[in-house]
């Protein structure tokens, strides 16, 4: 991290002195994909549970890509425990409305026969609703579809208002709390690139794909049996070079900048409003369809892929960049977990308490802007973790020299003990205990789930589907078993009624064609200063 010792030491030492919770104000949200899909295991060709309410209204039960693949949305709540009790109830409800359908538990996708035969996300005939398909069609034409139906778990995480007070006090700042805020934000997220490889290791539940997934092409990958491929140390091939990501190779691509807010919406902005030739070859409006929404290098912000974001809440249809230039960042979020296929829900408390503690050593530690030889270490890191992470002596780059991960890590682990304590009010707390089992990880390359899903593949017998296939059936006898809180039930099903009356109402009043609307979109914030 090439930070001095004595800064962070500093910052962790002075927070400790407070005497009331500093931490009592975190903010933790999760936001979980799932495929649905056949008993056989075949992607779903059904639509949206309409009991589930409207995918383009509803809080917390949506649709990403594709119409077969859910998005389960917690609200910001202060306890991982609370926030994993709501996605555990968002799951059990969801369940009890998929008839015989299952949701696929892995986060890569299996027996795909094209993507083509991938179903766009429907959100009805509003202008949004049109935009948001449009936007899904553009993705599928520039990248596939099929890579668009990877699932994952996002960890969306924010500090409360008594935090930031002391730590500004701390640094001795003086300025504007906002600007404080968005530098130190910017520099942790620039911490959670550096050390994101650490995810995937000790996280990592992808190691194997369906031979289906790659359609025939070329890969080194080698094979599990006559159905799976895999690499034999791989930990998430879904953060690998097989997995979604923005063509920078090619030249359609962008790398956002994150020297400072005002930056990272700036390259976005540009991406936004930049033609891209390939793109142009693919056209816009074709006929009376829109192929995409724009033929430039990004379509909207959400195009661009990362590990980490900065977010912050928006307006009904505005920009993502703008929300941030105008208020600053919210929270940031966390991209890369995988799901793990041993948890029904896709993640436990044991993973939250450790994010919990890598999101605050990431926002203490000192944060030097990235130079390119950085920006390429820190690609080549995440690339390796994911490809190769297991394989015993494994390097990673750090200031330009080879590290042990399994050393780096160690070092990483050393340091989040303090934070362990400070968060657990304790020295044996919730948070330690995850991160002696993160130890044992790091000790005991087995003790990973990447290589647990292998071992259990070979213990049956069975290649990457039938794999998937058991343990999707099997959450599913665990959601069918139980349902969601009393509080929760009455929320979940008038949340579904008003979604529908909400898209209904939103139908009936639109007098805008969408040609128009879309302009007046992209022509948001058109003379406002970068405030950012």
């Amino acid at each position: 991290m090439n930070d001095p010792r004595s800064t962070y030491a500093r910052r962790v030492e002075q927070l400790a002195t407070a005497t009331d919770d500093l931490f009592a104000g975190n903010r933790i949200g999760l936001e979980k994909e799932g495929l649905r899909v056949s008993p056989t295991g075949q992607l779903a060709t059904t639509p949206h549970p309409s009991a589930l309410g409207a995918a383009l209204t509803h809080p917390y039960i949506t649709t990403d890509f594709s119409e077969a693949l859910l998005e389960l949305i917690t609200p910001a709540l202060t306890r991982a425990e609370e926030a994993l009790a709501f996605l555990t109830d968002l799951h059990a409800h969801v369940h009890h409305h998929l008839d015989d359908e299952l949701l696929w538990a892995t986060s890569m996708p299996c027996v795909l026969k094209g993507g083509r035969q991938i179903p766009l996300a429907r959100y009805g005939c509003s202008n949004a609703g049109r935009m948001k398909t449009v936007y899904r069609r553009g993705l599928g034409n520039r990248y596939g579809r099929t890579m668009q139906v990877i699932a994952g778990i996002h960890y969306n995480f924010s500090f409360g208002e008594g935090f930031w007070v002391r730590l500004q006090a701390i640094e001795g700042d003086r300025g504007a709390a906002r600007a404080f805020r968005d530098r130190m934000q910017m520099g942790m997220l620039r911490n959670l690139q550096r050390i994101g490889w650490l995810v995937p290791y000790l996280f990592g539940a992808s190691p194997a794909i369906c031979a289906s997934f790659v359609q025939g092409q070329e890969t080194d990958l080698e094979h599990f049996d006559d159905t799976t491929l895999y690499y034999p140390y791989a930990t998430s091939l879904r953060m690998g070079d097989i997995g979604y990501q923005n063509q920078q190779e090619e030249g359609t691509g962008i790398k956002a900048s994150y020297d400072s807010l005002a930056d990272y919406v700036r390259t976005l902005t540009w991406a936004i409003e930049t033609p891209c030739p390939e793109y142009q070859r693919l056209g816009v409006k074709v006929g009376e369809r829109y192929e995409q929404l724009n033929a430039n290098v990004l379509q909207i912000e959400n195009e661009y892929y990362s590990t980490v974001r900065p977010k912050q809440l928006t307006e009904w249809m505005e920009r993502p960049t703008l929300a941030l230039a105008r208020r600053g960042i919210r929270y940031v979020e966390l991209r890369s977990p995988d799901i793990d296929v041993f948890e029904p829900t896709g993640t436990s408390l044991e993973q939250l308490h450790f994010l919990e503690l890598m999101m605050l050593h990431c926002l203490l530690a000192d944060s030097p802007l990235v130079d390119a030889a950085e920006r390429r270490a820190i690609d080549t890191n995440l690339v390796r973790t994911a490809h190769r992470g297991r394989e015993p002596g494994l390097t990673l780059v750090r200031a330009g020299r080879e590290i042990a991960l399994r050393d780096w890590a160690e070092e990483l682990l050393d340091r989040f003990a303090v934070l362990a304590e400070l968060l657990d009010g304790g020295s044996d707390g919730p948070r330690a205990a995850s991160l002696r089992i993160q130890r044992d990880k790091v000790a005991d390359a087995t003790a990973t789930p990447s290589a647990r899903v292998l071992a259990e593949m070979r213990a049956h017998g069975e290649g990457f589907f039938a794999f998937a296939q058991r343990m999707s059936s099997a959450h599913r006898a665990y959601f069918q078993g139980r349902r969601p809180s009393a509080s929760h039930q009455v929320l979940f099903e008038r949340l579904a009624r008003d979604s529908h009356q909400q898209q209904q109402a939103l139908e009936r009043s639109e007098t805008e064609g969408f040609d128009d609307f879309l302009a007046r979109y992209f022509a948001q914030g058109e003379g406002e200063a970068g405030a950012a």
